[in-house]
């Protein structure tokens, strides 16, 4: 039995020291020596303030003269943010528990601890987003502000005029609807990553304890899709807002327009839904002269889209027309479709069909599709139907290299 104690306090993930009421450490198992940065048998800290910061030694003597005045059981967290002092120099986030125990006519107390380093790094994300967050609805608040003001200055001047007061005030309702909507959509969007996030990291520990290697990875990779996808969402917002304060210049370059193409529909086959596929119409020559970077962001952006609305087993239409210096793309799907009387407001920022609210997604991507378009001096135009599908269609004046072919994808 002894031997099988033995056993465990050597191998256990958790740190384990053992304490005589002088604070002297008696006992200290492997991990615990690793964690502290402590390596061979006979080399061992002295005391428990060895292993406390500097500004809480004197402090942690007086907590453990208290505790052996009333000695208990405290369990785990107790929201008590804790710190180790490694040999180096170096302190890491710990969290311990505590119990006594007596031997020989002596009691002991022994401590259990864990590193919470990654925990603690994860938090410091979550918290990070979360404050990205803030600061965006700040900012969309004070636009609404500001608009609020520019507005209040304007019926000053436009008391002799009815009709003038009544669309400035429908102007401002449909702002304040768009930002409600858009906090509503952002608070959702973020909302479900950050939940997987808060539930991966709490699982993380027990599964690193448990030695259970699979879910362990399984909850890390989930925490970093959704990292993934809150920076795609943040990358949105960042985006609508470089292009609005012209912070976006056009820098053309000769691209190979066919072989680029290809390479962003190999991107985006992951996404692909179930028996979905892409087809491409070819028509023109090779070669354009355009900015590669923003024509991506416009064709990635119509693409994941169509996917997105689109359901199982439909295609997704992508036709290229080159005539001279005459660009056309054309980006079909099978989708839900765009309620016509909605067509009007489809690239107003933050904008979304009534009939996608249950559909992930900002509002932002057909807005910065516009502004895009609008860069490199083309027109974008949207035909839809209800239940049928929906078909963007983007003229582009560019330089075109080359013969005229065809082929498809």
């Amino acid at each position: 039995m002894e031997n099988r104690f033995q056993s465990i306090f050597d191998h256990v993930n958790e740190g384990i020291l053992i304490a005589n009421r002088l604070g002297q450490i008696v006992a200290m198992n492997p991990m615990g020596r690793r964690m502290f940065g402590f390596t061979g048998d006979d080399v061992l800290p002295k005391l428990v303030e060895d292993l406390v910061p500097d500004a809480a030694k004197s402090k942690h003597q007086t907590h453990r003269e208290n505790y052996h005045q009333n000695p208990h059981s405290r369990p785990m967290g107790k929201n008590m943010m804790l710190s180790g002092l490694k040999r180096n120099g170096e302190t890491f986030p710990v969290e311990i528990s505590l119990s006594t125990y007596e031997s020989e006519g002596q009691m002991f107390v022994i401590a259990f601890i864990i590193d919470v380093t990654e925990r603690s790094e994860q938090e410091e994300k979550i918290k990070s987003a979360y404050s990205e967050l803030q600061l965006l609805n700040n900012s969309l608040e004070k636009k609404v502000r500001d608009r609020t003001m520019v507005l209040e200055e304007a019926l000053a001047d436009l008391k002799r005029s009815k009709d003038d007061l009544y669309l400035a005030l429908q102007r401002e309702r449909e702002l304040n609807e768009l930002k409600s909507r858009f906090v509503s959509t952002a608070s959702h969007e973020f909302r479900t990553p950050l939940s997987t996030i808060l539930s991966s990291v709490a699982l993380i520990d027990q599964y690193a304890e448990r030695g259970d290697i699979d879910k362990l990875h399984k909850h890390i990779h989930r925490i970093k899709h959704s990292v993934r996808g809150l920076t795609e969402i943040l990358e949105d917002i960042l985006s609508l807002s470089r292009l609005e304060e012209g912070k976006i210049q056009v820098e053309w370059n000769k691209i190979h327009l066919k072989n680029s193409l290809n390479e962003w529909l190999d991107e985006l086959i992951p996404i692909l839904k179930q028996g979905q596929t892409f087809q491409l119409h070819y028509h023109g020559s090779d070669e354009i002269h355009c900015d590669p970077k923003i024509l991506k962001n416009v064709v990635i952006n119509l693409l994941s889209n169509a996917v997105k609305f689109s359901p199982e087993d439909k295609k997704i239409l992508m036709t290229v027309e080159l005539n001279g210096d005459d660009f056309t793309l054309i980006i079909q799907d099978e989708g839900i479709g765009i309620p016509s009387l909605e067509l009007n407001h489809l690239f107003q920022r933050f904008h979304r069909a009534s009939n996608a609210v249950n559909i992930p997604g900002t509002g932002l991507g057909l807005s910065i599709v516009k502004r895009c378009v609008e860069l490199l001096g083309g027109d974008i135009f949207v035909e839809s139907t209800i239940s049928k599908g929906t078909k963007f269609i983007i003229h582009l004046k560019v330089k075109d290299y080359g013969k005229e072919d065809h082929f498809n994808h």
